[in-house]
């Protein structure tokens, strides 16, 4: 079984890998593809990196980590791209193989608002991740599973704070990819523009 892990990764941090992981090694899923979602031409994030400078660090993230890859393949899909469209154009594509979404506790509680929940509950497995302030107290279907997942209590949002202020982040992103924002002059913009905000 594959596991779709999505979000924006930016960055990609070493919570994010270090999930992606634990998922494969406890027996949840036989490898973690982390879904790097492109732009949404509808909303402006000025903090956002380009899709492909995400993905590209991605990539370099996973590098050397067994069963977990980065994959770009929303970018192929049309904009804005719904998870559901997303899971059913995996099958279309990958026939043979078996997928199972993982998503935050964050997520779940609000999960009735995602397009076509419904469908995605009754044919898909899920796995969700425990995520710190998110208690999920009900009953979960059958095919919705509550892992005892460890807490990475950083998050994309704590890390480029740090980048902008130009705090050190090393403990949180892999060495490759703090490398690379560094040599590449990744966030730099943001950090001048906040500084211009003032």
């Amino acid at each position: 079984m594959t596991g779709i892990f999505g979000g924006s990764f930016n960055p990609i941090h070493l919570g994010h890998t270090g999930l992606a992981q634990w998922i494969v090694q406890q027996g949840y899923a036989d490898e973690v593809w982390l879904m790097v979602s492109p732009q949404n031409p509808l909303k402006e994030e000025n903090s956002l990196l380009p899709e492909k400078q995400r993905f590209s660090l991605a990539r370099t993230a996973v590098r050397h980590i067994a069963h977990v890859k980065a994959s770009d393949f929303e970018f192929h899909l049309p904009r804005p791209s719904y998870t559901w469209q997303t899971l059913q154009a995996l099958e279309e594509a990958y026939p043979t193989q078996e997928f199972a979404l993982i998503i935050g506790a964050d997520n779940w509680l609000c999960f009735d608002k995602w397009k076509n929940y419904k469908k995605i509950v009754e044919n898909y497995k899920i796995l969700i991740y425990p995520r710190e302030g998110y208690d999920i107290t009900s009953a979960l279907p059958e095919n919705v599973t509550l892992m005892n997942a460890p807490l990475f209590r950083f998050s994309s949002t704590d890390v480029r704070r740090r980048l902008i202020k130009g705090e050190d982040v090393s403990e949180m992103i892999d060495r490759k990819v703090h490398e690379r924002i560094l040599s590449e002059h990744l966030y730099e913009t943001y950090r001048h523009n906040t500084t211009k905000n003032k």
